[in-house]
This record gives structure tokens, C-alpha cells and sequence, in this order.
């Protein structure tokens, strides 16, 4: 008989993974510490357990109708009505390390959209030569969009953007590229702010970020609503500069090679010369405390010698200053 699928908080209260699951596969189980008890609105991260505790604080414990190991998968059904299929994915990521995923069939649909690249290359564009920011530790190789004409790469460090095309040695168009969580934090530490002004001073600039914009509101361990609200506030402090939130990675990059596409031929066939307005003499300075109690004392008004002004002083000083104008 098949032995129950069990979730238990995690003892440890200095993890970020708050729970533990343990999966009836083996002799022992196997036993993941993960984020959260279901893959409802997006893959959950897990990582091995040293092991299950003596003394568990049970969350939820479901009987399980099967358990399979397929390749580098396990598959899970649960014998209840609903959330009850899900897999337990192993994988390498960065550097060979090991990286274990929980999804549903719902969340694998989110993550993997159904559709097909086209094979077309940008309009209007034989070759095309990339700069790509010598920062970028993992940045993207144009090389599905290699196929459809030439797409050279070239490694150097940039003033703005992680990505960009020149122009006559100029830089005409870039794309600043986000994943979700560096959104979330260069939001949050200002950094974006600037990211954005450097981009603004670009005939042609945008953000592209790797995910949906509606994972803003999943986010863990800050409220979503600050993040969403920074957001707001970047994208009309610069509103030439658009945020395309691109779904996927690979939706981000063909949206990136076809956005600087169509950057350097709008630069190269229409750009016109903007003409700035100049900028007129600033305002005055606010009045201190200090010169306007002088002022009154000029005009033999009763002040004290330390503390507030009262109104009526200030309403004189203004009245005064703003007839002279």
C-alpha cells in the first residue's frame, strides 16, 4: 500500500523554504524543504532535507493514488478531486548545481505559452550587429534569429542598457533586460530610477522583463502592491522609455532583437533633430525664517527674537516681495 503524502512545517525558522514535503518514493521517502504546500499560480522551488523530523508539525497529510519515477521526474497523483497531479522535476541550473522544481499541469501551461517564434526576420534588416554588455553574465545569443539573417554579438561594456544596437558609432537603441526578482529589487533600491534616465537619453530604449505581469502579485517576502506602485512610478517618470513585460525568456529575446531592429531603422530612415526649449531663469528661493524676522524687524513689526513667525508676518513678507515684482 501506497504511503501518504505528507507536508510538515520546517523546524528550521532560518530557511527560506518554510515547509517540508516528503514523498513517498524509496524506502525512506524523499524529503524537499519548498516554498509553498502547491504549485497553484507557479512552479515551487524545493531543495533536499537533511531528513524528516522526529517530531513534524503537520500541515497536511493526503493519500496517495500514485507515485512514479520517470527519468528526471516524479510523477504524483493524490487521491482527492482536486490538486491532485503534480510533478517534482530535477534539473541543473547555473554552474551544474542542482535545482528541483514542483509543478502542475497548470503551471507548466503558464510557464511554456503555446506558441511558435516566427521565422522572419525584422522587417527592413539584413544584418544586424548586437552589443551586448560585457556585465551580462548570461546574456542572450540571438541564435534562433541567427537563422534568419545575420546576427552578430559583440561583447563591450555599455553606458546604458544590456543590450543595444549604433549607429555611425552612436548608440541609437537599447533594452535594459529584468528578471522578475532583479525587477522587484532594483525597484525597491532605486536603481531602475537610474537605469531609466540613462535610457531616456537614448533616441530609442525599453525594458524588457522575462515574466507576466501579473507574477508582480506573487511575489514573496515583499507586499507586491509597493512593487506594482514602483513600477507605475518609473514608467511615467520616463514614459519614453515602455516596460514590456515578455512572458518568457525566449519570448524576451526575440522581442529584444526585433525592438533594436526596429530602433536602428527608425533612427536611420526618420530620425529628426528635437528642438529643446530653453530654459527660463529658475524661481526664487524660499525666504528663511531668519531673513524674515530681519525684514520685519526693518519695518517695525513685533516679532520674537527666536521661534515660529506668525502668519501675519509671513502674509506682509509675501505681500511685500510680490508687489516688487
Amino acid at each position: 500500500m501506497t504511503e501518504d503524502f505528507v507536508i510538515a512545517r520546517n523546524p528550521d525558522s532560518d530557511s527560506s523554504l518554510p515547509y517540508l514535503v516528503r514523498i513517498p518514493l524509496g524506502p525512506r521517502g524523499i524529503v524537499l524543504k519548498v516554498r509553498d504546500t502547491w504549485p497553484r499560480t507557479a512552479k515551487v522551488y524545493c531543495h533536499r532535507a537533511p531528513g524528516w523530523p522526529d517530531d513534524p508539525e503537520v500541515v497536511e497529510r493526503v493519500p496517495v493514488r500514485s507515485c512514479v519515477k520517470r527519468g528526471a521526474a516524479i510523477d504524483l497523483v493524490l487521491e482527492r478531486g482536486r490538486e491532485n497531479r503534480s510533478q517534482f522535476v530535477v534539473t541543473r541550473i547555473r554552474g551544474g548545481r542542482e535545482a528541483i522544481f514542483w509543478q502542475s499541469a497548470r503551471t507548466t501551461k503558464q510557464a511554456r505559452p503555446n506558441v511558435g517564434l516566427p521565422t522572419g526576420r525584422a522587417q527592413g534588416l539584413a544584418d544586424l550587429t548586437v552589443l551586448v554588455d560585457s556585465h551580462e553574465r548570461y546574456p542572450y545569443t540571438f541564435a534562433r534569429q541567427s537563422g534568419r539573417g545575420h546576427v552578430e554579438t559583440v561583447r563591450r561594456g555599455l553606458a546604458a542598457g544590456d543590450y543595444a544596437v549604433e549607429l555611425d558609432g552612436r548608440v541609437v537603441a537599447a533594452v535594459e533586460r529584468k528578471s522578475l526578482t532583479d525587477l522587484s529589487a532594483s525597484l525597491l533600491n532605486g536603481k531602475l530610477r537610474f537605469a531609466m534616465a540613462d535610457l531616456a537619453a537614448l533616441p530609442r530604449a525599453a525594458v524588457v522583463v522575462e515574466e507576466r505581469y501579473s507574477k508582480l502579485f506573487a511575489l514573496e517576502h515583499v507586499r507586491p502592491s509597493v512593487v506594482a506602485d514602483a513600477l507605475a512610478e518609473a514608467q511615467v517618470r520616463c514614459p519614453g522609455v515602455p516596460i514590456f513585460f515578455a512572458e518568457t525568456r525566449t519570448l524576451a529575446e526575440e522581442w529584444t532583437y526585433r525592438f533594436l531592429a526596429a530602433g536602428l531603422n527608425a533612427v536611420a530612415h526618420h530620425e529628426a533633430p528635437i528642438d529643446l526649449p530653453e530654459a527660463g531663469p529658475l524661481p526664487p528661493a524660499e525666504p528663511t525664517t531668519k531673513q524674515v524676522r530681519a525684514w520685519a524687524l526693518e519695518q517695525g513689526l513685533p516679532v520674537s527674537d527666536r521661534g515660529k513667525l506668525r502668519p501675519e508676518v509671513w502674509e506682509a513678507y509675501k505681500g511685500a516681495h510680490t508687489s516688487r515684482q
